[in-house]
């Protein structure tokens, strides 16, 4: 068991790849005082298409990692680890490694803001093979909003797309028009939509052109950010532990530079990145 000794320290944020830097971006623009280090396993991403004993296997490695750094709260920026690992790390192993440190993730904040969405229950869902096949967001819901209906559509040519700069040409457009009418073709009264992957936030002007303008459409970082917020209010002996210089510090399993070149697309800014290695 590993304790801080009351230290103060950064907030912790993890994602397989580069989606999580949009949700970072959203955490600092609610919560600019505070530290965090941003670690994303670039080199073993995608997890998306990952058996759930890979990601729960690689997502525990990022969060001993990031605890290691000090980190006393992790937020889990992708929704397949958090789709795939989060209950598992916060029921079997923080009882072991630290039970007063906190593991969170993305999908139950964004469900939970659909009360006060959704007029009619019924939500479509665009994501990863990999978190539609998880099944986590119909579970959520289903525990929150018994009476509502997910319908999930897997969208897996739009992560490469926008890792390769690829988010406006005809192609692009094909292929997020494809995914949406494949969506709501599953039923036609679908009147919100949650973007359930950390990188569709680039599409989405593209994905609002091609959805009908009645149906909302939610996109998870103010989500995340807001219910943060909220998290380290009524938390205040986390709020605590930490540390708040507002500065960030990136972290990836992949070259330096090639995350500093891809990252500039999600946060239009130029930072500096240092690699290390998991596992």
């Amino acid at each position: 068991m590993q304790q801080n000794g009351g230290k103060q320290a950064p907030i912790g944020i993890f994602d397989s790849g580069y989606g999580g830097l949009t949700i970072l971006s959203d955490i600092r623009r609610v919560l600019p005082q505070y530290d965090y280090i941003y670690l994303g396993d670039n080199a073993r991403a995608p997890y998306g298409t990952r058996s759930f004993e890979i990601v729960y296997r690689f997502t525990l490695e990022a969060v001993q990692y990031l605890f290691d750094q000090g980190c006393q709260l992790v937020i889990l920026a992708c929704n397949t680890a958090s789709a795939k690992a989060l209950r598992s790390i916060q029921q079997k192993d923080l009882p072991h490694i630290d039970p007063s440190r906190r593991v969170l993730g993305v999908i139950r904040p964004t469900v939970e803001a659909l009360s006060s969405i959704t007029h009619n229950g019924n939500i479509g869902l665009l994501g990863t093979p990999g978190t539609i096949n998880s099944g986590s967001y119909t579970a959520e819901v289903a525990k929150l909003y018994p009476s509502y209906n997910v319908y999930g559509q897997a969208c897996p040519m739009w992560v490469p797309l926008i890792e390769n700069n690829e988010t406006n040409n005809e192609g692009t457009h094909y292929f997020v028009k494809k995914y949406i009418d494949a969506l709501l073709e599953q039923n036609n009264l679908i009147d919100t939509v949650i973007l359930g992957c950390t990188h569709y936030p680039l599409l989405y002007p593209i994905i609002r052109e091609h959805l009908p303008s009645h149906i909302h459409l939610l996109s998870q970082g103010a989500l995340v950010a807001e219910s943060l917020k909220d998290y380290l209010m009524r938390h205040p002996e986390m709020e605590q532990r930490c540390s708040q210089n507002g500065s960030c510090i990136y972290l990836t399993t992949e070259s330096e530079k090639k995350f500093t070149d891809t990252a500039t697309l999600f946060l239009n800014d130029t930072i500096t990145a240092r690699q290390i290695e998991l596992g």
